[in-house]
């Protein structure tokens, strides 16, 4: 297999183009309605998202590469259909979250994105184990998003 410079920039635009299309609902939302919100005590400052979901993107665009480069494989193909779909989960959580402000309906769909990431990371160790770290970061994340947006929701009922 060969390093393919095309696929890796285009891995890694497509996956910050899903962070930009978040961002879209995100922005308006945080000093507006986001700011009105009773924060919990484990709330970071709202300057910290920006980098760090630039870097969970910059990651899964590494992994979406290493799937695309595998692609003949059938195991690259359903990797990458579970890729997709967490990709879009992720997007439809900014809309919900932000966009829609319903923070108990975020909370539900952050749970199925925590699972389409695990899945995702399950398929895509079967291609390359590198996925699982490349991954790891993202879903721990999420897993701290997702106690976050349940307190956000309980406290601002």
């Amino acid at each position: 297999m060969r390093f393919n410079i095309f696929r890796l920039i285009a891995s890694l635009i497509f996956c910050q183009l899903a962070g930009f299309i978040g961002s879209v609902f995100t922005m308006p939302a945080i000093s507006g309605w986001y700011a009105s919100l009773e924060k919990p005590a484990i709330n970071p400052p709202n300057w910290i998202f920006a980098p760090v979901w630039t870097f969970l993107y910059f990651l899964m665009g590494v992994t979406l590469y290493i799937l695309w480069q595998n692609l003949p494989k059938i195991e690259a193909k359903k990797s990458l259909v579970f890729f997709v779909i967490q990709l879009v989960l992720n997007v439809l959580w900014s809309v919900i979250f932000f966009g829609l402000k319903l923070p108990m309906v975020a909370f539900l769909e952050i749970v199925i994105l925590w699972i389409f990431i695990l899945l995702t990371m399950i398929k895509s160790s079967r291609v390359s184990k590198a996925s699982i770290y490349l991954l790891l970061p993202y879903i721990l994340w999420v897993n701290f998003a997702a106690i976050l947006n349940f307190f956000l929701w309980r406290l601002n009922i």
